[in-house]
């Protein structure tokens, strides 16, 4: 299964308006949204398909301890 990720860049730095990546995936021709991730300074938002008040919010101290016990290892391009 594929993903089709698009970003909706405001600015190179992310100050006062979110960073938004909207998350699709794609199999047999059918494109389905999953949501957008919305990315500011102080932590990350989830926005699921089809709801559009319901944000779940993670802080990036959260973010980097659940990708270090849940994420796939893989070695980084230097």
């Amino acid at each position: 299964m594929a993903h089709e990720v698009s970003i909706n860049l405001h600015t190179k730095v992310v100050a006062h308006k979110d960073l938004e990546i909207e998350i699709k995936t794609i199999s047999d021709k059918k494109t389905t949204k999953l949501g957008t991730l919305l990315i500011s300074k102080g932590n990350l938002e989830w926005l699921p398909a089809g709801c559009s008040v319901n944000k779940k919010q993670m802080t990036w101290t959260k973010f980097a301890e659940l990708m270090e016990i849940n994420g796939k290892s893989s070695k980084a391009k230097q």
